[in-house]
């Protein structure tokens, strides 16, 4: 177990004194702040459990057609993420340039990983027309526009929150999610390639997580909006999640 890990006995939550993952060097606030932040993670991790389309891969009975609502389903955020990223670089002021450079190259490397959720769509057996045709499902709807909304405030640094959800997904559950996928579906690497991706580069975008968290989380109040913005983003984006299954039903 490593240092950045929650521990379980008996029922109850124990964050070790020192959160920061090894070779991470916080300042204390932001020690605090990702403390809080595992602890959320926790939650979001034990709610995802729950939600019918990934409770199927769990049980074994997750199916191409599941496989093929899912990436209908998350293209829609997917394509929307850059959006989200590039305004909020834009809301920093000049006080807060380097952060401001660091979520722009973020966004860089995120504009178009779209296309590979639509390849792996095609490669599923799925209508290109169909995945390019998909409205966003509510649970996208709310995901979007909260992010949207919060990345227009100026200096936006509670959207840490929300990245610490969203590529917390990518570095701890895609990888396994891909290669569970391709053993209860026979499907090919072709199909899951977008989750492969993100299971292998999502650990690097987390360290440019660690070095923002440790330059703006300087005080209480900035530890409890990222806070608080992880909370909201966990909540919706179990409501996207949820919301997949009025496609397949």
């Amino acid at each position: 177990m490593n240092d950045g890990e929650i521990l379980i006995e008996g029922g109850q939550e124990n964050t070790p004194a020192e959160a920061t993952p090894p070779g991470i060097d916080l300042n204390p606030h932001a020690q605090r702040c990702l403390q809080q932040l595992l602890r959320v993670w926790l939650g979001f991790e034990r709610d995802l459990s729950t939600v019918p389309l990934l409770r199927r891969i769990d049980l074994g009975t997750y199916t191409v057609e599941d496989h093929l609502c899912l990436l209908r389903n998350l293209r829609q955020q997917v394509i929307e993420g850059s959006r989200w990223i590039t305004r909020a670089a834009s809301s920093f002021d000049r006080n807060h340039a380097e952060i401001r450079s660091t979520i722009i190259a973020h966004a860089v490397d995120e504009h178009r990983d779209y296309e590979l959720l639509e390849r792996d769509y095609v490669a599923s057996g799925g209508r290109l027309e169909d995945v390019l045709g998909m409205e966003r499902n509510i649970g996208s709807e709310a995901l979007h526009g909260y992010l949207m909304h919060r990345s227009s405030r100026p200096n936006p640094i509670d959207l840490l929150g929300a990245m610490w959800i969203i590529e917390g997904l990518g570095e701890k559950m895609a990888r396994s999610w891909a290669e569970r996928i391709q053993e209860l579906t026979g499907l090919t690497e072709d199909s899951t390639r977008f989750m492969t991706y993100h299971g292998h580069n999502d650990g690097d975008h987390m360290l440019r997580f660690y070095a923002m968290l440790d330059e703006v989380c300087i005080d209480e109040d900035a530890a409890g909006c990222i806070v608080k913005t992880s909370k909201v983003v966990a909540r919706l984006y179990r409501l996207q999640l949820e919301e997949i299954q009025h496609g397949i039903e």
